[in-house]
């Protein structure tokens, strides 16, 4: 899950000099919490989503996969409050409980699965409203990046959403989607049948490519400039009030400066 084009800009100029933010993985039950408290005023106050595990009372956004990912965080030291103002959830192929990916419960993966390739799933990704428009999410991919070469990834995957379930709302840029950025069939993810959205809603001839494009939320415009494919289909998820589409990025085709501008590695 990713969140929609909704960037502010804010002083927070992320300078990497100051030593004041902190790029690492999550290292424990308490780091946890305070991604889950994020990913809770992000996707849920925010964004109205909901889910059987979301903690109301305490304001946590959970899911029975948290145990199993690895939490990237990116913190201000000097912020009051939760330090907490970016965060990444990675799993890897050999991390997934029994075979399977949060992505399993909206597209058919099996091509994925049987493809011999090395797989990190991506979700959750989100930065706080105050530091969208500054180097937040360029830090975050910094980290992705190390995180990949470290783990010999070869294909990243994962749903990046729009806000709203009226596909209709949408139709130019899942149309834009449909016609230029389709997957190869090597990799070609399918959304489940229960909720599967045609994307190819406007005829390509008749398409406005130009409002189409700067209609894609900016998360989403990001990884089709590192040279991310999508599914077919998308998938209409009612619980987070969502439309979303399956990315997939093979690695190769990601030079290191897309993905993360000389990636330093992680601190653990």
């Amino acid at each position: 899950m990713a969140y929609p084009n909704r960037q502010r800009k804010t002083g927070a100029d992320m300078r990497s000099d100051t030593g004041q933010f902190e790029l690492r993985l999550a290292r424990g039950d308490a780091d946890l919490r305070l991604a889950q408290a994020l990913r809770y005023e992000v996707f849920v106050a925010e964004l109205g989503g909901d889910g059987p595990l979301v903690d109301h009372d305490r304001r946590l956004e959970a899911d029975r996969f948290d145990p199993h990912f690895d939490h990237l965080m990116l913190l201000d030291r000097a912020r009051a409050g939760n330090p907490c103002i970016g965060v990444y959830r990675l799993m890897r192929d050999d991390q997934a409980p029994a075979g399977q990916f949060y992505c399993d419960d909206e597209y058919d993966l099996g091509i994925l699965k049987r493809s011999g390739l090395r797989l990190l799933e991506l979700g959750r990704s989100c930065v706080h409203a105050e530091y969208r428009g500054s180097m937040a999410m360029m830090r975050l991919w910094n980290g992705l990046a190390a995180y990949v070469e470290e783990h010999g990834i070869d294909l990243m995957f994962g749903v990046a959403s729009f806000h709203g379930t009226d596909a209709g709302a949408f139709a130019g840029p899942l149309s834009l989607l449909h016609h230029r950025y389709l997957a190869p069939e090597p990799i070609r993810v399918r959304a489940r049948a229960a909720q599967f959205q045609r994307m190819d809603l406007i005829p390509e001839s008749d398409l406005d490519r130009v409002a189409a494009a700067r209609a894609l939320p900016a998360l989403i415009k990001g990884y089709l400039r590192m040279g991310g494919v999508v599914g077919e289909g998308a998938f209409i998820d009612h619980g987070f009030n969502t439309t979303d589409i399956c990315l997939l990025m093979d690695v190769k085709r990601v030079s290191q400066k897309q993905l993360g501008l000389y990636a330093q590695g992680l601190r653990r």
